[in-house]
């Protein structure tokens, strides 16, 4: 019978020994794209990450991103690195993501989300590739009660908001942001333009549809070239000046993941200041 110091002593090694071969079983995470390096930063141990986009630096992240190696975006420093997964957007080249799987590597590919479902979709499984699905849990709360507070503001303000950016583009009816306005208990006015999925507005068709506000990505009088000087027009600050004007910043909402909970804090309160 083996003695009380002696089961001590291996049950002490056990525990000692457990902790790195856990660690050591989580993955180690290669992010292609902006879109993929938002929804990682939030649920990865610093330690799994190896690398991130080529525009994680100018990105607006959840974490900063400068501890980490910025990949060039090609697919050679990739398998130099031989990460266990890698992650990249649809929209990567394909010729990169083919090579990658053809060289051995687990490469999981994000469509672009369509509205707020499919980016707690996607958080949750980056969650449980990055074996930290608490995390992912802890983002998708902490995105519901950023749209709990903003659905609270706005309340009966169902204000008919058009979303216009550069040249007059507006996003459509069948958009993300405007599956974001409507979570919030706002329309875009672009479905009754016909614009499904997005197109560009003439100044005049833009003034005719009198939308009670625009929901635009930067405030300011300065155009540093043509394509923004279209919101500065003398037409459109007429009908729309700065307290007809939401600003959101667009790094807020061109990608999925729990930057949408300031995206939808700054909505929020953006119509209550707008708000008589």
């Amino acid at each position: 019978m083996l003695s009380r110091s002696t089961v001590l002593a291996v049950f002490g090694i056990l525990t000692v020994t457990s902790v790195p071969v856990a660690a050591a079983a989580l993955p180690r995470i290669a992010s292609m794209n902006v879109c993929t390096d938002q929804l990682l930063l939030p649920v990865a141990d610093p330690e799994q990450i190896v690398g991130l986009s080529p525009f994680s630096r100018a990105a607006w992240l959840t974490k900063n991103p400068r501890p980490y190696p910025m990949l060039s975006g090609g697919a050679e420093d990739v398998l130099v690195l031989r990460p266990d997964v890698v992650i990249a957007s649809m929209f990567d080249k394909r010729s990169t993501r083919e090579l990658l799987k053809q060289q051995g590597l687990r490469v999981v590919e994000f469509a672009v989300p369509r509205n707020l479902s499919e980016v707690k979709d996607q958080i949750r499984q980056l969650g449980e590739i990055a074996g930290h699905p608490d995390r992912a849990t802890a983002e998708i709360a902490r995105l519901d009660a950023a749209l709990s507070r903003a659905r609270h503001t706005i309340g009966d303000k169902h204000y008919r908001i058009l979303q216009l950016t550069r040249r007059g583009w507006v996003e459509g009816s069948d958009s993300f942001i405007s599956s974001l306005l409507t979570e919030a208990g706002l329309s875009n006015t672009a479905g009754e333009l016909g614009f499904r999925f997005g197109g560009y507005a003439s100044l005049e068709t833009i003034v005719s549809l009198k939308s009670d506000l625009l929901v635009v990505s930067q405030s300011g009088s300065i155009a540093h070239d043509d394509g923004q000087a279209f919101l500065l027009h003398p037409a459109l600050e007429r009908f729309y000046p700065p307290h007809k004007r939401i600003v959101i910043p667009e790094g807020l909402t061109e990608c999925g993941g729990g930057m949408l909970a300031e995206a939808l804090d700054v909505l929020a309160a953006e119509v209550k200041r707008v708000s008589p």
